[in-house]
């Protein structure tokens, strides 16, 4: 019987993979299910903001009216609340179950920037209990809600934000300090009030403990930033079409969510805005991203599940995700997961997506006293341009001052390897498929745990233009196949360290290579290249600190 050549190429890299230990069970383990997300239904009767007393002037506070509005159509037993075109100044909106907040082109609902409308409630910030202002648009325990049209929501946030000195221009900086508010004592950064700088400058501001009330917060107010949005415990909501921009923080946060769609979205915050991610998914099952735009101060899409014991002792991963057919512009990272990553994520499908100048690509950051399983990850078909920081980066060491100690560098020894326990973080069983690349300081980054590798991770079909190539520290049980790279230095294009069990099969380098690749620490084991074209590498490998050249294998 004579096989197919694509069935011999398969049997031969499963062959690799068993040499260098690989568990060939991990990295093609069958996919799940994917999620069918349920969707929202209204009745057609609608009622305008208008009919309630709202004016779209500008000036006119419609807090009031447009709550009015939302509460009247819940208790007929929903539809859709119309704001039409105007321009929509108000405080603080709750949302209602049953009730769709439809806003046409025209219109823009403007938050005030009058803090004294916003009061301080029990709320989350950044995956723990804490104490904020009122969220601009908020809604807790609802189903059946949707926020649709083509208009604009704007947080205000600038009245909200500190702004840092080097991410302005002389002139920008000059006039934003002739607006009022008030700078610190470095003169680095600019604050809005000085409540905000006390805030600033307080241990865990708005950390709050047994038996406290906002009357212990309030001279921190200011610096108690909310989201712009944020759901709580609500399933089937629907967020379509609108432009959401410029939010105080986040600009939407699903938090215990199920059953979320969000669609068509223009997502905006100044690349300057503190804290501005675009969508920050949090403890959600059942969610699907598609069609959406992100331009933002911070992260782009993000999943979260609680931070440190509070995630871990919530126990809900976000699971069951699929992000679609996206365009993110400016942003920390451009799909990311963490880094509070407490309670897990799992079974999320990435694909057909361009990030164009994000920071990062694909980000996934942890760090010790995080614990959380991040597994079931399948990310295919991302194109990138302009990455100034890493195409692909997992870190395990997110939030590290300076460089880690290796041993035999300058005399320095490795710190002391603590046990593994429920606070240790896991990234595993990844598959990334069809990366294009063009320009990025580094291709591929992993920094894993000496206690917990990042671990079965499939790369396959990537074509990367870079400044460096490939770093893998800390890492296990790893496949990269079909990695076409082009780089500035070539001195070394791989580097492994302290990580075992890596195979690279049909490896291309573009251009002349002074090093392939370089392997160093000694616990650095069974590191495999295959098919890879050689031609123009002018030496092949060297060995550091420990490593043994049985280490690396060629074929």
């Amino acid at each position: 019987m004579i096989r197919r050549k694509q069935d011999i190429k398969t049997i031969y890299i499963t062959m690799l993979m068993v040499l260098a230990g690989i568990s060939v069970c991990a990295l093609k383990a069958q996919e799940p299910v994917r999620p069918i997300v349920q969707q929202v239904s209204f009745p057609n009767d609608t009622l305008r903001i208008t009919e309630f007393g709202a004016k779209g002037d500008g000036q006119y506070i419609n807090t009031e009216a447009i709550n009015n509005a939302i509460t009247t159509v819940n208790e007929k037993g929903g539809g859709v609340v119309l704001v039409p075109g105007g321009l929509w100044l108000t405080g603080p909106i709750e949302m209602k179950s049953n009730v769709n907040l439809h806003i046409q082109r025209d219109a823009v609902i403007l938050f005030t920037d009058n803090f004294d409308a916003y009061e301080l409630v029990e709320s989350n910030w950044e995956g723990e209990p804490a104490w904020r202002n009122q969220n601009p648009i908020s809604g807790k325990n609802l189903e059946n809600i949707a926020i649709t049209g083509t208009g604009v929501i704007d947080g205000n946030g600038g009245a909200w934000r500190m702004v840092k000195r080097d991410k302005m221009t002389d002139a920008q900086w000059k006039k934003l300090v002739a607006s009022g508010g008030v700078v610190d004592e470095a003169g680095r950064i600019w604050y809005p009030s000085e409540s905000a700088l006390r805030g600033a400058t307080t241990q865990n501001a708005g950390k709050g403990h047994a038996g406290q009330t906002a009357a212990d917060f309030r001279d921190v107010k200011d610096f108690l930033r909310p989201n712009l949005l944020v759901f709580t415990s609500c399933k089937r909501i629907l967020l379509e079409g609108v432009t959401i921009q410029n939010s105080p923080a986040w600009n939407i946060h699903p938090l215990m969510c199920e059953d979320l769609t969000v669609r068509n979205l223009n997502v905006r915050n100044p690349w300057y805005g503190q804290n501005g991610d675009g969508l920050d998914i949090e403890s959600c099952k059942n969610v699907l991203v598609e069609n959406s735009t992100f331009d933002v101060g911070d992260d782009a899409i993000c999943i979260k599940s609680g931070r440190d014991k509070a995630g871990r002792d919530r126990g809900m991963p976000t699971e069951n995700v699929i992000i679609r057919n996206n365009i993110v512009y400016h942003g920390h990272g451009g799909f990311v997961i963490g880094s509070e990553m407490s309670g897990g994520a799992r079974n999320i499908w990435v694909e057909d997506c361009s990030l164009v100048g994000t920071d990062i690509g694909l980000r996934f950051k942890t760090t010790r006293g995080r614990g959380g399983v991040v597994e079931n990850i399948f990310i295919n078909n991302i194109n990138m341009v302009g990455i100034p920081g890493e195409a692909i980066l997992f870190d395990m060491y997110y939030g590290l001052k300076g460089q880690l100690p290796k041993a035999g560098e300058g005399g320095a020894a490795l710190a002391e390897i603590p046990p593994v326990t429920a606070e240790t973080p896991r990234f595993q069983n990844f598959v990334i498929r069809n990366i294009k690349v063009n320009g990025a300081e580094k291709g591929i980054f992993f920094r894993g745990l000496p206690e917990m590798s990042i671990k079965n991770i499939l790369i396959e079909h990537a074509h990367i233009v870079a400044k460096k190539g490939v770093e893998l520290i800390e890492a296990s049980n790893i496949v990269v196949k079909d990695l076409t790279l082009k780089t500035a230095n070539t001195n070394p294009l791989i580097h492994i360290d302290n990580s075992k069990n890596i195979v690279f099969t049909a490896l291309k380098p573009i251009d002349n290579i002074d090093l392939l690749i370089q392997v160093s620490g000694a616990k650095t084991e069974k590191v495999v290249l295959t098919g890879t074209k050689a031609e123009s590498v002018k030496k092949t490998s060297v060995f550091s600190n420990g490593a043994s050249e049985k280490a690396l294998i060629i074929k």
